[in-house]
């Protein structure tokens, strides 16, 4: 297997962390904002980002969404919503690390202050019957996105103040909210079983896609992000799997962010 001259494969090689970027978001968006002859409009302080797509469509369907005609990103739409009394954005489908990333940066660059990711999970050990939530403290870099963030480790870890902010405020929800560490892979079709065995080994309750990624952003930028899992799923291992619960997941997902938006807007800058 070749590698670069300094013996490390390109995914580690040339990543000046201390070097600001030659792209940035604020320059995409300026010129996707002359492009499309869009007037700075801000967009809400709280954002989410729902890999899966189901809570768009459920507030879609329900009517309760409203296009943010001020988001210039080429790739995805913002809608905006209310939920007892907080100001939502919410970005769909931005399913794995690079992607999501790539939205968590347009965000922030846009006027976001606090985001929260809710992604479906894939179980890793059984801590119960899926569906259920998983507080993501760490989770492992298995991933591409986050070495270009930040130097090697096995781990990125969410910010301490967050994780402190919301513990116990789901003591009455009706969904159980545990608290924990993922594993972030870029290839679900390749979770293999010695892979999930050395997981389980670990200790990391579920497979995800995006959280390593979100969390190494957040602590290289020092922007606020909290990252749960959905456990909902297997892996497809059994029959009936993938059953998320009341509109596929989103009634307890929105339950769940507007809690946990109640606890961390006080931490806003």
């Amino acid at each position: 297997m070749a590698v670069n001259e300094g013996g490390v494969p390109p995914i580690l090689a040339q990543k000046h962390y201390a070097q600001p970027s030659a792209f940035t978001p604020e320059n995409l968006l300026r010129e996707a904002r002359r492009q499309k002859r869009i007037t700075g409009a801000g967009i809400p302080n709280i954002c989410i980002l729902d890999p899966d797509g189901d809570i768009v469509r459920s507030l879609l369907a329900r009517g309760e969404a409203r296009l943010e005609a001020g988001w210039a990103c080429y790739h995805t739409q913002l809608y905006s919503f209310s939920r007892d009394g907080i100001e939502f954005g919410i970005v769909g489908c931005a399913v794995g690390a690079s992607y999501a990333v790539l939205i968590a940066e347009e965000l922030f660059a846009s006027g976001c202050k606090l985001l929260i990711s809710v992604t479906s999970s894939g179980q890793i050990v059984p801590m119960r019957p899926p569906p259920y939530f998983i507080i993501i403290e760490r989770a492992l870099r298995d991933e591409g996105t986050s070495y270009h963030y930040m130097a090697p480790s096995d781990y990125s870890d969410a910010d301490a103040g967050l994780i402190a902010a919301v513990e116990g405020a789901f003591g009455e929800f009706p969904v159980p909210v545990l608290t924990g560490a993922t594993w972030t892979t870029d290839a679900p079709f390749r979770e293999t079983q010695p892979a999930i065995d050395a997981m389980v080994k670990r200790n990391l309750m579920a497979v995800e896609m995006e959280a390593a990624a979100l969390y190494a952003f957040a602590q290289v930028r020092q922007k606020p992000v909290l990252c749960f899992a959905h456990v909902t799923n297997q892996m497809g291992r059994v029959d009936g799997d993938f059953e998320k619960g009341e509109a596929d997941g989103s009634h307890d997902a929105l339950q769940l962010i507007a809690i946990a938006a109640d606890r961390l807007r006080s931490r806003l800058p």
